[in-house]
C-alpha cells in the first residue's frame, strides 16, 4: 500500500540522499509504517545513481531478505576466488543488484510527492533541509545519507574501480561469479578482476584496485578489461553500461573528529556515519540493518533518530576494530605489489569463518584463526601495526 501523500512541505521524515542507504531506509518505511510521510531526496534523476551493489547471502539476516529481495537482479549459489597461490570454490550465496531496480522500487511503492530527484540538499539540520537551489524541505526527523562527507579525521586508502557490462560473442563458460581474481598483473596496489555472469553471454567485468589513491585512469581501466577479455578467449560485441568508482577503506583516525567534522544532524546512515564493512567498504549490509533499525522504531522524531543511529554508528566503529587492523596490515605493512597475500590468506580459512568475516561477526576464535600460520607480511611490520592499531 503506497504512502499517504504529504500536504505542502512538511514531513515525517526527510532522508537527504536517495542512494542506496536512503532508498532502502523509504522503502522499509513505506512497507512497515505506511503512515510515515517521507521525503527521499536525490540531486540526480534517478534514485541509486548507475551502480551494481553485491553482497553474500549471509551478510543479510534472514528476517530482513524481505527487503532485497524484490531488488535482486541476479543470484548464485557459490562463488570462486583466484590467487597466485591457489583457485577456490565457496559455498556461499551471493547476490547482486543493479541500481535501475532500486529507483523502479521506490517509484512503485512511494506517491509522487514523496520522490524528489533532481534537487541536492545543501544543509541539513534538525528538522530542516536546504536545496541548493534556495528552497526547504521541513519534517520532523531529518536523516542525512549524503555520502561519506569530511574524512580527513580517519586514515584510509582506497578501493577504486571501473566495471562494464559487456555482452559476448559467445558464451564465457561461467556459472558463478568471480569475486577476486588477483592472478592478473598487481599494479597500483592489490589488483583484480571481478566478474559477474548476469547471462551465458553477459557478464559484468571490473577492473579493480586496493590503491594509496583514489586517481583512476578510466581508459587504462577500460584497456585491462579488454586484455583480460581476450585472455579469457571472450569476443566483445558490444558494452552495455559501464560504472566507475573510488571508495575509502578505512584502517584508522579518530572517529569522534570525524563525528564533529559532519555535523548537522546525528541521524546519518550509510558512509555518512562510517558504517561500512572496512575490508570491502560494501555498504549494503549495514544499509538494510539501518532501514530494518528505522523502520521499527515505535515513535520517528528527530532526538529518538539522532541517539539510535549515533550509538549504532559508534558500536559499528568499535566492533570494526579487528577488521580494520588488517586493512592496516595490507595498506601499511605490505609492499603495494605484495598487497594481495593479506586475502590470499584470509580466504584459506574456513567457509564459515569467512561468511562470518564478510558479515561483520567474526567470533574472537576467528580473529586469532586469521592471524595463524605464516603472516601475508613481516613480524617487523606487523607487530608495531598490532600495537597501534589493537
Amino acid at each position: 500500500m503506497p504512502q499517504v501523500a504529504s500536504p505542502q512541505n512538511q514531513y515525517d521524515l526527510a532522508i537527504a540522499g536517495g542512494g542506496l542507504a536512503g532508498g532502502l531506509v523509504a522503502l522499509a518505511l513505506a512497507e512497515l509504517r505506511p503512515e510515515v510521510n517521507i521525503a527521499l531526496i536525490e540531486a540526480e534523476t534517478q534514485f541509486g545513481g548507475n551502480h551494481i551493489w553485491s553482497f553474500f547471502e549471509s551478510d543479510v539476516a534472514p528476517e530482513h531478505q524481505w527487503l532485497v529481495e524484490p531488488l535482486i537482479s541476479r543470484q548464485w549459489d557459490s562463488y570462486d576466488v583466484h590467487f597466485p597461490k591457489y583457485s577456490r570454490s565457496l559455498n556461499n550465496g551471493y547476490r547482486s543488484i543493479e541500481s535501475e531496480n532500486l529507483d523502479r522500487r521506490l517509484r512503485d511503492k512511494l506517491p509522487a510527492i514523496a520522490l524528489k530527484t533532481g534537487q541536492k540538499a545543501e544543509q541539513v539540520s534538525p528538522g530542516l533541509v536546504k536545496l541548493d537551489d534556495g528552497g526547504e524541505i521541513s519534517a520532523t526527523a531529518v536523516l542525512d545519507v549524503r555520502g561519506g562527507g569530511d574524512l580527513s579525521a580517519l586514515e584510509f586508502g582506497w578501493q577504486k574501480f571501473h566495471g562494464q557490462m559487456l555482452r559476448l560473442k559467445e558464451p564465457h563458460g561461467l556459472d558463478r561469479p568471480v569475486i577476486m581474481d588477483a592472478t592478473v598483473e598487481q599494479i597500483d596496489g592489490y589488483r583484480f578482476v571481478y566478474c559477474l555472469p548476469f547471462s551465458d553471454r553477459e557478464i559484468f567485468v571490473e577492473d579493480t584496485y586496493y590503491s594509496d589513491d583514489n586517481a583512476l585512469d578510466i581508459a587504462t581501466a577500460q584497456k585491462r578489461i579488454a586484455e583480460y577479455a581476450a585472455m579469457r578467449g571472450w569476443e566483445i560485441v558490444e558494452i552495455i553500461r559501464e560504472e566507475s568508482g573510488q571508495l575509502p577503506v578505512i584502517y584508522g583516525g579518530d572517529f569522534p573528529a570525524f563525528w564533529e567534522k559532519n555535523a548537522g544532524v546525528d541521524a546519518r546512515a550509510g558512509a555518512r556515519a562510517a558504517l561500512i564493512q572496512p575490508i570491502t567498504s560494501y555498504s549494503l549490509p549495514m544499509a538494510v540493518k539501518t532501514a530494518i533499525m528505522i523502520a521499527e522504531m515505535p515513535s520517528i522524531t528527530q532526538q529518538t533518530l539522532d541517539k539510535i543511529l549515533r550509538d549504532l554508528a559508534i558500536a559499528h566503529w568499535k566492533n570494526g576494530k579487528f577488521y580494520r587492523l588488517l586493512c592496516a596490515f595490507m595498506f601499511l605493512g605490505a609492499e603495494p605489489e605484495k598487497r594481495y597475500k593479506t586475502l590470499e590468506h584470509t580466504y584459506a580459512k574456513n567457509e564459515k569463518l569467512l561468511a562470518r568475516f564478510y558479515a561483520g561477526k567474526s567470533t574472537r576464535w576467528d580473529h586469532v584463526n586469521l592471524l595463524t600460520g605464516r603472516p601475508p607480511i613481516a613480524v617487523s611490520r606487523a607487530i608495531p601495526l598490532l600495537l597501534k592499531y589493537k
